[in-house]
């Protein structure tokens, strides 16, 4: 198939182009949200095309399915080329997020399409947690959980530092559990990789922690995993998320996590598979044994890359994923 995407979420869209279809992603002048076109710290294959809106609207009539992911994007495509989404063109909704109000009861944007409320575009969510918190009415809903390639057991543990990624750790503040990293790792030697880290170093200053904490800005994906893989475990300190896919990649690596125990994460770390606790002082204890013990971090390393090996298999997400398009293009 011929499926249009934008390029909103660069890890997760990382997984989906790698299936067996041509993927087209629009690019607008000085590549702003609406118009990132191809990675530029990912990896993507050649069957990811770039189209302008004045090429859309050319080729309108090969595209098969579109793969929306914000509520403006119906708009775009019927601007951009013609073709109304679950009228003209099939499509689905993929939504990353949990839902940042009230969580129970937020009614999910997608609503405001005709075409999402009777069902013909129905609403995709990457984890249960998600499907479960979004108020989505009479929407057709459907989970399709992440996958995550394998990139083989390279955990060596050899730097005795916990590791975290955490993008724009500043702007997203609690969200992220930006203060939840900085006093976890008040005692311990730490580094955070992601997008605007340095904008961490003043908090960094304040506190009151003699450990080191490195601050890494924005690699490209196989240097992070490179990185990652040298450090002696991984601290996922997110309040409020859906599932960072940085987690799910450090599992795979064999890294040991800790995790906080909100939204999908205890789901995706099993007992005995790292630790999840809404005690930071937990967190940080298991972390700082891993840092003495390399074995015991090893264990737990290895039965976490099993489980995200048996989970969120490449393979199976998708496989998933192409079933799902099949029947919406029917």
């Amino acid at each position: 198939m011929r499926i249009l995407l934008w390029h909103v979420h660069g890890s997760w869209t990382t997984t989906f182009v790698a299936g067996h279809h041509a993927y087209v992603v629009p690019v607008l002048p000085g590549r702003g949200p609406d118009g990132r076109g191809r990675a530029q710290t990912w990896d993507w294959p050649a069957t990811v095309t770039e189209a302008t809106p004045d090429e859309l609207r050319a080729h309108a009539d090969v595209l098969d399915v579109a793969v929306l992911q914000r509520p403006h994007e119906a708009a775009l495509v019927e601007r951009w080329t013609g073709r109304r989404v679950g009228v003209d063109l099939p499509a689905v909704y993929l939504e990353h997020n949990a839902p940042t109000g009230a969580a129970a009861s937020t009614r999910h944007p997608a609503l405001a399409l005709d075409a999402v409320r009777d069902g013909r575009v129905p609403i995709v969510h990457v984890t249960h947690f998600n499907a479960l918190q979004w108020d989505c009415g009479p929407a057709r809903t459907v989970v399709v959980e992440h996958g995550v390639p394998d990139p083989g057991h390279r955990w060596s543990g050899e730097r005795a530092r916990v590791a975290a990624v955490v993008n724009e750790p500043v702007r997203r503040s609690r969200v992220a559990g930006t203060d939840l990293l900085l006093a976890v790792t008040a005692r311990l030697p730490a580094a955070v990789y992601g997008m605007r880290v340095g904008e961490l170093a003043p908090l960094a200053r304040t506190r009151p922690a003699e450990a080191p904490l490195d601050l890494v800005d924005d690699l490209p994906q196989a240097r992070l995993h490179a990185e990652l893989a040298r450090d002696r475990a991984y601290l996922h300190p997110y309040r409020w998320t859906s599932l960072g896919l940085s987690l799910l990649e450090a599992m795979a690596l064999g890294v040991p996590v800790a995790a906080t125990a909100s939204t999908e994460a205890p789901r995706a770390v099993p007992a005995g598979a790292g630790v999840v606790s809404a005690d930071p002082d937990e967190l940080a204890g298991a972390l700082g044994r891993w840092l003495v013990d390399p074995e015991e971090a090893r264990e737990q390393g290895l039965s976490g890359r099993r489980h995200v090996l048996e989970h969120y298999a490449h393979d199976r997400f998708l496989d998933r994923w192409d079933r799902l398009l099949k029947e919406v293009a029917g």
